[in-house]
């Protein structure tokens, strides 16, 4: 019995430099494995990490302190002698994250270590303690003391959608601080004698030294034996009520100078770190000498003259290239001659 004629099976022909989809999918994913295997991270430095890390968790820690402000009942933190308020103790966190901040730099830098990694993790950290937890600090002390006062209910909620206006825009401009600093950062050390835009350190120094000088300084000045400004009176209203309204204002310019191009210097490149003027170290040992004596106006002093440093030193030379006059050409040549 004859069998039937079977068909010859032709290949399949794909036009000229095609391949079948599946070829061309399994040659896209061994390419797409061997870009990861290659660009994974192996090994790392530790301890300017490790530095980086406390810097967070310090900023995490303000955060939680911030927010226990609410819940307790007397607003003080208590560890066997030392008494805080609790927002005080978020204000001093924040400060323990920029010691960190500043060290873990030094760190990769003293070891021959930087890498983008360290960066990365760095403004990570840095959007937490300087970007996050000074906002979220402010929010909860406003919340706090406007909710001790009996006003308007239609006040009250402007009031409440405008401080958290005033974080939420001070938030997001130190994000865009800190991925501008990452695009623009070089790698020199050299490069880095100065800062375009108010650095995040130092726009939450300001926030948190208010802070501080309103918890711990103010409710002194208040009870002073024999000077009881404690209930109403000028000085009541200028330490306890207005310093505490001005800081959401603040807090927006503060978020206008942290994405300007306005420069301000690097204080341990420019004036610590090499050989500088003998005035230099007298500058040192008085802002040390007020530290000591008097860390609360100490922290005023230091945070808010850096910040407006910048801005009048700006301000000046703005208003000086205006007013300088324009010599004409023809005038120019009249003088050569």
């Amino acid at each position: 019995m004859n069998e039937p004629e079977k068909t010859p099976v032709r290949p399949e022909v794909y036009p000229k430099g095609q391949k079948p989809m599946r070829l061309r999918n399994e040659a896209a994913k061994e390419s797409f494995l061997r870009r990861m295997r290659r660009q994974r991270l192996k090994y790392i430095t530790i301890l300017p990490s490790l530095v980086t890390i406390i810097n967070g968790a310090c900023g995490f820690a303000a955060i939680s302190f911030a927010s226990s402000a609410g819940a307790s009942m007397s607003g003080q933190f208590s560890y066997h002698r030392l008494t805080l308020p609790y927002f005080a103790l978020s204000g001093y966190m924040i400060l323990m994250a920029m010691v960190a901040d500043m060290l873990d730099g030094r760190l990769a830098r003293m070891s021959q270590s930087t890498s983008s990694f360290g960066g990365q993790l760095d403004s990570l950290c840095d959007i937490i303690s300087f970007g996050v937890a000074p906002a979220f600090l402010m929010l909860k002390i406003l919340e706090n003391k406007i909710a001790m006062l009996e006003i308007n209910p239609v006040l009250l909620s402007f009031l409440e959608r405008f401080f958290w206006l005033a974080a939420a825009v001070y938030i997001s401009c130190a994000a865009i601080r800190l991925a501008r600093f990452n695009v623009e950062n070089e790698e020199d050390e050299s490069a880095h004698m100065s800062f375009v835009g108010l650095p995040t350190p130092a726009a939450a120094g300001v926030i948190v030294s208010l802070v501080i000088f309103h918890q711990e300084t103010v409710p002194d000045i208040l009870t002073h034996p024999g000077r009881d400004w404690s209930t109403g009176g000028i000085i009541n209203f200028l330490l306890d009520d207005l310093l505490l309204y001005i800081i959401p204002f603040l807090t927006i310019g503060l978020s206008v100078l942290m994405v300007s191009r306005i420069r301000y210097p690097h204080v341990i490149n420019q004036y610590i770190r090499g050989k500088k003027p003998f005035a230099h170290l007298i500058r040192a040992i008085v802002f040390f000498g007020l530290i000591i004596w008097q860390r609360q106006f100490a922290f005023i002093l230091i945070f808010c003259g850096f910040a407006a440093s910048g801005f009048l030193r700006w301000f000046y030379y703005s208003i000086r290239r205006k007013n300088q006059p324009i010599v004409e050409p023809d005038a120019v040549s009249d003088i050569d001659l």
